[in-house]
């Protein structure tokens, strides 16, 4: 059965995109399209943050894109041999959190140890690190994006455990959206399943599949890959038919697969 994706391809190292793999392992013809365009910022701020690690109490990453970030910033070769020699190992004394496995992975690429991948939502991120931390502490810190949720920020506020934020990128519709759309609905058909994997995927796609399905709308099964992404829908009053029980490959295409019988 025709899935689509509504997230940007993903070409990991080991191979192809996990989610398409996974879904295919299951006799189903994924496509992703990408939702989302990203402008990073504030560059100059982050390598000066990333290089004083004394300054505080350990890091937050909540995304892929965050984490990007911190790449761009160590493409110079000088950059690069200091943050070997001895910078991320001083971040290393400290506690790196992360949600998701996909962000964990990109936080091991830079030799820096998360903590954390398994909390499949911000929410759940926040609570660990409510156990963990001393209020005591230097501010943790969490560069992020422009539309970040501020679920995490809150409860840390709440309980008194120090934070300090810096936007690292923006997040706006992707130029190519509503034209890659029409052309997968044109050439495929209506899709059996179409999977949202974030609120802004929501936000800046919805209009354009429930045009494009019709009256064939009630007949997709909506998926969602974590509980943010299934409010969001559920708020546009989408009848949501899966979420994965964790935001991964494996977890999403058995949703998917089990909503489809």
């Amino acid at each position: 059965m025709h899935v689509l994706l509504l997230k940007d391809p993903r070409e990991a190292e080991s191979g192809p995109d996990p989610y398409i793999k996974e879904l295919e392992s299951r006799g189903h013809k994924a496509t992703p399209i990408p939702v989302l365009s990203f402008r990073f910022v504030s560059l100059n701020t982050l390598l000066d943050k990333l290089f004083h690690p004394e300054n505080h109490g350990g890091l937050i990453f909540t995304s892929p894109r965050a984490v990007e970030a911190v790449k761009m910033c160590l493409e110079a070769e000088e950059r690069r041999r200091e943050w070997n020699r001895h910078v991320k190992d001083n971040w290393n004394t400290k506690s790196i959190y992360v949600v998701g496995k996909a962000t964990a992975a990109l936080v091991q690429s830079l030799g820096l140890k998360p903590v954390g991948e398994d909390a499949g939502t911000a929410d759940v991120l926040s609570r660990l690190i409510i156990q963990r931390e001393d209020k005591n502490i230097p501010p943790l810190f969490f560069p992020c994006g422009s539309i970040k949720r501020e679920v995490l920020p809150t409860a840390l506020r709440e309980h008194g455990v120090p934070l300090e934020t810096l936007t690292v990128y923006q997040t706006a519709e992707h130029p190519d959206l509503e034209t890659n759309l029409n052309n997968y609905f044109t050439e495929q058909g209506i899709p059996a399943s179409v999977c949202f994997f974030s609120p802004s995927g929501v936000k800046f796609c919805l209009e354009t599949v429930r045009r494009l399905s019709g009256d064939q709308l009630t007949h997709i099964k909506f998926a969602a890959i974590g509980p943010t992404t299934r409010d969001a829908m559920a708020a546009e009053g989408l009848r949501v038919s899966c979420t994965a029980e964790k935001p991964t490959a494996q977890h999403l295409a058995a949703a998917i697969t089990k909503a489809l019988r």
